[in-house]
């Protein structure tokens, strides 16, 4: 057996870089001991989906996946046609790190760049590229906005400017 000396300093960069902590790793060995059906008929997805369900105060689905790369594709993919654009911040985690996933798991989904200060969106140049190319049958259509919270440079968004920009999306039938 390899023995492991775990590293105690800590990094922020990606999720699939740091441990797990003996909990977790307790609970996967747990689980791992049973035979369950498959494809989120387990009890452990069935309680996390109640679980957000209480959370959320609503109808929702859990899908299980190994990496932030395959949850943002994924969820990307459920909402952008593969004409439809992704609006995000050029310092975006989505733009930066992904290397290309999201497109390729959009079908051709493509990221457009908006820019702001402190790695934020800001609304006037968001509301600018919703309109700049909307209707043009030769260009990628607006199809959603993608904030982080907090951004990728540790800023954070008020609520205020939440609402704002979850205004102009729904203003523009953006998701």
């Amino acid at each position: 057996m390899v023995s492991y000396t775990p590293n105690p300093s800590r990094s922020f960069m990606s999720d699939n870089i740091a441990s797990a902590s003996p909990e977790i790793v307790q609970a996967i060995v747990a689980a791992a001991t049973e035979h369950v059906p498959p494809y989120g008929n387990d009890t452990i997805t069935k309680a996390a989906r109640q679980k957000l369900q209480e959370i959320f105060e609503r109808d929702v689905d859990v899908f299980p996946v190994s990496s932030g790369t395959a949850a943002n594709c994924i969820g990307l993919a459920s909402l952008v046609k593969p004409w439809g654009s992704i609006l995000c911040h050029p310092d975006s985690h989505i733009n930066n790190d992904e290397c290309g996933a999201p497109e390729a798991f959009t079908g051709g989904g493509k990221l457009v760049a908006v820019s702001g200060t402190d790695t934020k969106l800001d609304p006037d140049t968001l509301r600018a590229a919703v309109r700049r190319k909307a209707h043009d049958v030769h260009s990628v259509q607006p199809s959603v906005v993608s904030i982080s919270q907090a951004t990728e440079s540790g800023s954070v968004y008020t609520l205020n400017e939440l609402r704002e920009l979850s205004s102009i999306a729904k203003d523009a039938g953006l998701r």
